[in-house]
């Protein structure tokens, strides 16, 4: 019954960093707010202004799954806790499968919230536009660009977030050339923001009849989705419009008629596309959100005081610039350059295990412990 006496004592130190998560997630504020916004739910002609209900709902949702997930922490301390108790007193050792798991479980549910926590910034709540270009190399930066927009995609789910997709370049022989999607959930872009910037790859190209090894190279931009609210000077003569037929995975159903928008913002150089609306209107109204919160990320990252003050923007997708490297060959490994967070368990990382990169990442952000600067 070592085992159990062990983890007893496991659990009363993790107590203390229970009630310090209670503070740190503001439950009691949570709770507090809940019952006036539940209150102004119920309250008559709530839902007669459609766009400020819909804001007051999300923000409901958002403060009962905190103080839902912190409840759940603490009935698993009491249940865990229970269970030694009772294995102590029946001197009965068959549930420590069930402690193990349960103990690990708590710790990885509180790492979780503790992360949370340093997810301060004006816009980690909101949802996250992500954009897949491929790099210099024709096919096999092609083809990896389509494995990043997997591996993301994979992590959406697995977080129980969803994503819509809003434009798709196929590759000229595999892969795709650029993507777009909108990733949806509470502190999407806090938890993506990170993953911004060049990903280079080190494999033995498929592509290649010679087996050679390849390096090749794909950019990762992630942005947070603006609220329409937010005043943006975008004036219409700075717009260029171009229209064409949607194609590849996004447009499949839409591709008879010339119903993809592509907008070029002249001042900045700025590039957005949308293909997957039923009709050319919808794709505009698409791109002009895309477009604004694009603007007002880099307005505020390069703290400039207005939008004019946009020069252009350019992203070199090449060796040096890298946030990451995943080495396929001749050994396995995923390193990433600014934290030195590493793993050789390659295939899980590919299928959207990116937890350990993305808490290594906002602890590094929240402590200024960075490998390079």
């Amino acid at each position: 019954m070592i085992r159990f006496e062990e983890y007893k004592v496991k659990l009363n130190d993790l107590k203390p960093k229970l009630a310090d998560l209670r503070v740190s997630l503001n439950i009691d504020h949570a709770l507090n707010e809940l019952e006036r916004l539940h209150s102004m739910q119920e309250s008559e002609g709530f839902w007669d202004n459609q766009e400020k209900s819909q804001k007051i709902v999300k923000q409901t949702r958002t403060l009962e799954n905190t103080v839902e997930e912190y409840n759940h922490m603490e009935g698993l301390w009491d249940d865990l806790m229970t269970i030694i108790e009772m294995a102590l007193e029946e001197q009965d050792d068959s549930m420590l499968d069930e402690l193990v798991s349960g103990y690990e479980r708590l710790e990885a549910d509180m790492e979780t919230a503790r992360l949370e926590t340093l997810l301060t910034g004006e816009y980690d709540n909101s949802n996250a536009l992500v954009s897949f270009h491929a790099g210099a190399g024709g096919t096999e930066a092609q083809d990896w660009c389509s494995m990043l927009y997997r591996m993301y995609t994979h992590w959406a789910e697995s977080r129980g977030f969803t994503y819509k997709l809003l434009d798709y370049q196929d590759g000229d022989e595999a892969g795709i050339k650029s993507a777009e999607i909108m990733i949806e959930g509470a502190n999407a872009f806090g938890f993506m923001k990170g993953e911004a910037g060049v990903h280079r790859l080190v494999r033995v190209s498929p592509f290649d009849a010679n087996a050679r090894r390849q390096t090749s190279f794909a950019a990762i931009e992630v942005i947070p989705e603006i609220d329409d609210d937010m005043e943006v000077d975008i004036r219409p003569e700075d717009i260029e419009m171009q229209v064409f037929r949607s194609s590849g995975a996004g447009g499949q159903h839409i591709n008879k008629t010339s119903s993809a928008v592509r907008l070029i913002h002249k001042p900045t150089g700025i590039v957005v596309s949308c293909q997957t609306q039923r009709d050319q209107f919808q794709n505009r109204a698409a791109c002009m959100k895309m477009l604004r919160s694009k603007l007002v990320e880099i307005k505020e990252r390069e703290h400039l005081d207005k939008i004019s003050d946009i020069k252009g923007v350019q992203q070199k997708i090449e060796w040096g610039s890298q946030i990451r490297n995943y080495v396929f060959m001749p050994y396995t490994l995923v390193k990433d350059t600014r934290t030195g967070f590493e793993t050789s368990n390659i295939d899980s990382v590919m299928d959207g295990n990116l937890d350990g990169f993305i808490n290594a990442y906002l602890t590094c952000a929240a402590t200024g412990n960075w490998v390079t600067k």
